[in-house]
């Protein structure tokens, strides 16, 4: 059993930010269905463990549960349903990555969740026929999904993918279907879900039109979580302090400055060797094989041209 974890932790280490967000959903389905499994066994009957991590349209409850916000992004109620989310997340994820960095992917998954959230939240407390229902909750990744499959979509619509009996398709009709079934699924038993979905596409658009503005909506909780891993390894992270942070708008206000930043600092600069590197590195063993740090180098030079 100890080989099998420290084999997992490995595998966890070296893996991409992508495949490191689809084993923690398939990581935390397992564990779910295995206690829940146990206490069935033991006592025969039991509240599941689920409903300690769904999101309850109940804000007293949520006030009561406030990790549910996070936890619920990351939990899958049957097979089904974390197998589809994960494989979309896989496919799209793939291709999200082909422009954007590992940060990016993170900040926009959580933040598209938080979307979802808000609108599901916002939908079942102010609309009449669904604030005088019984109560619901939410629970999936689908919102996170959606929200990198729309940004996606909205920063490359015209990249074209393989689809089974259709040939290539632009993926901006994917997310186009995508957002459709959700709004015609509505009226339906999943209203709850569908609702999470549109935030999650909201989300999405935002991010990628920000990105396209030379704005990052992710930078934010990207720092915050630097933070908090800064003080589990005892290194000092300080945000940014207020006269550089109005430096950086008057670099990037105006018309000039959203098609091309007015000047790159040393840091952002990449010579034409690391960039032939960094190719050589993607034609030798794929994307999935750069470091972050090239991957971020591959980014700022694609934003640049």
């Amino acid at each position: 059993m100890a080989s099998i974890i420290n084999d997992f932790t490995r595998y966890y280490k070296h893996s991409s930010m992508l495949m490191r967000l689809i084993l923690i959903n398939v990581v935390v389905f397992v564990l779910v269905r295995v206690l829940d499994i146990g206490v069935w066994m033991v006592a025969g009957s039991g509240s599941s463990l689920m409903d300690w991590l769904a999101l309850p349209s109940d804000l007293w409850m949520l006030l009561r549960r406030p990790w549910t916000l996070l936890t619920y992004m990351f939990a899958h109620a049957h097979l089904l349903h974390i197998l589809f989310n994960m494989l979309w997340l896989y496919w799209m994820g793939r291709i999200f990555m082909e422009f954007f960095s590992s940060k990016h992917l993170t900040g926009l998954y959580l933040l598209g969740g938080w979307g979802g959230a808000a609108l599901y939240l916002l939908a079942f407390n102010l609309l009449p026929r669904l604030a005088s229902g019984p109560g619901s909750v939410l629970v999936g990744s689908s919102a996170a999904v959606i929200a990198v499959v729309v940004a996606t979509a909205v920063y490359v619509p015209d990249y074209k993918i393989g689809l089974l009996f259709l040939g290539e398709v632009a993926i901006k009709w994917v997310a186009i279907i995508t957002v459709a079934i959700a709004l015609l699924g509505m009226d339906g038993g999943n209203m709850g879900g569908n609702v999470a979905h549109m935030g999650g596409a909201l989300v999405g658009a935002w991010f990628a039109l920000s990105i396209k503005r030379g704005r990052d909506i992710t930078r934010p909780i990207n720092a915050f979580i630097d933070s908090l891993v800064g003080l589990f390894n005892g290194r000092k992270f300080s945000f940014p302090d207020a006269k550089k942070r109005d430096n950086t708008r008057k670099k990037h206000s105006g018309a000039v400055a959203t098609e091309r930043p007015a000047a790159h600092t040393p840091t952002d600069t990449v010579s034409e060797q690391e960039l032939d590197a960094i190719l050589d590195k993607i034609k030798a063993a794929g994307y999935d094989a750069l470091t972050d740090e090239e991957r971020d180098k591959l980014f700022k030079v694609s934003r640049r041209r």
